[in-house]
């Protein structure tokens, strides 16, 4: 997912994923601040790509486990490639409605100076994750 972001995002067709922001709002939400008027409030923290990478990554690690989990218990039997793929893409739902407003840049991230490409990168973003995922449990 993130290596297709970043060819794109060279390209100019999509937005790139920015692992600092993501740190300052986590570092944000530790602290008890869940909401941002602008990016610009969000306080650098110190190691940001370090542990920007590393909350992105937990954070796409802790869906999937709550797909595969949430599966075993609710459905049973063999996980479908294809539900797996409407989960990942549906996970879009949460840069849309939690992160971009959390961020600041409002709902579906329509105040970003990216327009339009916020809203799609992340739609594009989270299906290359569902793409991973469908893979991922059509393999095992």
């Amino acid at each position: 997912m993130d290596s297709l972001n970043h060819l794109f995002a060279r390209t100019g067709m999509l937005s790139r994923i920015d692992v600092k922001m993501i740190r300052r709002m986590a570092a944000g939400w530790v602290r008890g601040r869940f909401c941002y008027r602008h990016p610009n409030d969000m306080k650098p923290v110190a190691n940001e790509m370090l542990y920007g990478y590393f909350t992105h990554y937990a954070i796409g690690i802790g869906l999937a486990l709550a797909f595969v989990v949430g599966w075993a218990l609710v459905v049973g039997g063999p996980i479908s490639p294809l539900w797996a793929l409407a989960y990942g893409v549906a996970t879009t739902a949460a840069s849309w409605f939690l992160v971009y407003p959390s961020m600041g840049l409002g709902m579906f991230g329509w105040q970003s100076p990216d327009g339009i490409r916020a809203p799609l990168s992340s739609l594009a973003n989270h299906l290359c994750y569902a793409v991973g995922i469908a893979v991922a449990v059509a393999v095992i």
